[in-house]
């Protein structure tokens, strides 16, 4: 499997992570029972995500192949920015302090829109989903699961540097994705 797969996995988790962290801050006491439902929404959801944006780019390929490249890069750049952005700015994220079904399906939808994101991208580049999308899921799975269990003890240090380390990741693939493309490495 390529490496650069598993490298869109991690990062496209940081968002999970970043949010598991704060439900870890949030109970201060680690209960696998929410842990494990934590990390199966949200894995859920992001192995979920990329193939509906697979699916949906299958649809338009033909109209834009010759720019797949450049979408692909637009993408992850755009999302590794805007990852970035958020993890710097002054406005302080809401904990997570009670994850019923309806606080855990708005979460899930919103930390996994960038694996729709990256669904579509990998439709362009003709990329299988199946694989992709389980890797992705089950990476969100555990790296939630575990940054419940981290929040209590490290949430205050890892919260916004992990999301920095994601957007940085989406980025520089993105840039990879474009380099090969048009031939320059």
């Amino acid at each position: 499997m390529d490496i650069t797969i598993g490298l869109i996995a991690f990062a496209l988790a940081m968002d999970s992570f970043s949010v598991s962290i704060t439900n870890g801050l949030a109970t201060k006491t680690f209960k696998v029972v929410n842990a494990l439902k934590i990390g199966l929404f949200f894995g859920s959801f992001q192995a979920i995500m990329p193939l509906v944006g697979w699916f949906a780019g299958i649809h338009v390929l033909d109209l834009i192949s010759g720019l797949d490249h450049w979408i692909a890069f637009s993408l992850l750049a755009f999302i590794g920015c805007r990852m970035i952005y958020e993890s710097v700015k002054a406005e302080s994220k809401n904990l997570l302090d009670s994850p019923t079904i309806g606080v855990l399906l708005a979460l899930s939808l919103a930390t996994s829109i960038d694996a729709l994101a990256v669904g579509l991208s990998f439709s362009f580049l003709r990329i299988p989903i199946i694989v992709p999308a389980v890797l992705i899921g089950v990476v969100a799975f555990w790296l939630s699961f575990l940054g419940v269990y981290l929040g209590g003890k490290l949430g205050h240090f890892l919260r916004n540097r992990v999301e920095v380390l994601g957007g940085l990741i989406l980025i520089v693939i993105g840039t990879r994705i474009l380099v090969e493309h048009l031939g320059i490495a």
